[in-house]
């Protein structure tokens, strides 16, 4: 019977099975295929002998050490923290073995919107907060750093940018102003990077708009990693750098707006050091 493991620690076989489901739910639901949530936790059940709620809560569970990495989680099933250490080490197993899954949760091909002069959603940014991570996400927070995977992820970083590129250009015409949006220049992929912002764009009123661009498929309050250059580029032109960060990219892209000074807005922490002689 289900009930008869109840209050007892998950093991790592079944911590292991449950892990694997979760991963592959997810990327049916990244496909756009149909699965069923009852059916899988039944066969969960047969195999593990633990009861349906028990195999929800775990799910939850999962999604709570997700978040934590900036990786999207399944709809249905909001983070909730108290899992065990164990859970952790299982999430850690999995994603050590499919790397990809970390790396690139979603093809960057499929990347929506791309080509496409659609509208981004802009929310308002969240709250910095100094809430430290707890000591049995340390470990998997630092092999699998989600600022660091995007900085990495370059097809992504370019899909964001063209999806930021074309929503400017639409805005202006939305706006009445086609004679601005045909001045909108993708700088970083015409002159290259360095310039310490990505899109030269205006404002309806023909005010500069220099927007560095960053995207994720995590959710809103993933890290992300800002160059030195850019960090002394928006305290030279507070009046004009606009830092646009795109996330939830695998599903519908959404977006909040960050102007300087950008230590107000964000904990800076240094993440590299300059070594010379």
């Amino acid at each position: 019977m289900p009930d008869a493991l109840a209050g007892s620690d998950w093991t790592d076989r079944e911590i292991d099975l449950i892990v694997a489901d979760y991963f592959d739910m997810l990327s049916l639901e990244l496909a756009g295929r149909a699965f069923v949530k009852a059916q899988r936790n039944a066969a969960l059940q047969e195999f593990t002998g633990r009861s349906r709620g028990s195999i929800e809560f775990k799910h939850h569970n999962i999604s709570a050490v997700l978040d934590r990495l900036g990786m999207i989680w399944l709809r249905g099933y909001v983070p909730r923290r108290n899992f065990q250490r164990a859970l952790v080490d299982g999430v850690e197993r999995h994603i050590a073995l499919n790397p990809t899954l970390f790396e690139n949760p979603m093809s960057a091909a499929s990347a929506p919107g791309l080509h496409e002069p659609q509208q981004i959603f802009f929310e308002e940014p969240p709250i910095a907060s100094v809430e430290g991570v707890p000591a049995a996400l340390e470990r998997i927070v630092r092999r699998f750093d989600p600022a660091l995977r995007d900085a990495r992820n370059r097809q992504m970083g370019k899909n964001g940018e063209e999806r930021v590129f074309f929503a400017e250009q639409s805005g202006l015409r939305a706006a009445g102003r086609s004679d601005l949006a045909r001045m909108v220049r993708w700088v970083s992929a015409e002159d290259g990077d360095g310039a310490g912002y990505d899109i030269r764009s205006f404002d309806p009123a023909g005010g500069e708009r220099l927007i560095e661009v960053k995207t994720t498929t995590g959710h809103k309050q993933t890290p992300f990693l800002i160059s030195e250059n850019e960090r002394a580029f928006s305290e030279e032109r507070p009046d004009a750098f606009r830092l646009v960060r795109l996330f939830d990219f695998a599903r519908q892209p959404r977006a909040f707006e960050l102007t300087p000074p950008l230590d107000k807005s964000v904990l800076l922490k240094a993440a590299t050091w300059r070594a010379q002689f």
